[in-house]
């Protein structure tokens, strides 16, 4: 069984409260626009992390994260892209990837609204983290935290981190 942090949308400014959510996860992924660079080596300092640049991201941090992750955890192959979409309204980008892939589990941010959907047309479950910094329109900063045991993705939390 393998325990996720997941969080997007930092926009430069990371909660040390992550750091107490994330403390019992083995990976934390971050579904982009990190803001910068020292927002990946704090994390990957605290523990193994995945991730994929957004669109706010610059140099730095597009030199280090890809804009498509696809990976395998347990049995659950996993899509991560920054611009995706959700169920429905999937970017042109997310629905090719997503139609090549097959993964189980979708991961987008940019939106900066936590969703957590299953798409039952291409039977995969979709997450977004919302976003965990001060920049943008969110009220409430939010993380999810989940497990994933074999094909089982389960035990899913979500954290609100206070206002924006």
């Amino acid at each position: 069984m393998r325990r996720i942090g997941l969080i997007s949308d930092t926009h430069h400014y990371l909660d040390e409260a992550v750091f107490r959510y994330f403390e019992e996860c083995d990976e934390i992924w971050h579904g982009g626009d990190f803001g910068t660079e020292e927002i990946i080596n704090k994390l990957e300092a605290f523990k193994p992390l995945r991730g994929v640049y957004g669109n706010i991201d610059g140099y730095d941090v597009r030199s280090r994260m890809p804009e498509v992750a696809s990976f395998k955890v347990e049995e659950v192959d996993v899509l991560m892209i920054h611009i995706g979409g959700y169920p429905n309204r999937y970017s042109p980008l997310a629905k090719k990837e997503i139609a090549d892939k097959k993964p189980k589990l979708f991961i987008s941010g940019h939106s900066h609204i936590l969703k957590i959907i299953y798409d039952e047309k291409f039977q995969c479950l979709h997450m977004n983290p919302g976003a965990a910094g001060k920049q943008g329109w969110h009220k409430t900063r939010t993380l999810i935290r989940f497990s994933i045991d074999g094909s089982n993705i389960s035990n899913c939390e979500v954290i609100g981190l206070g206002k924006r």
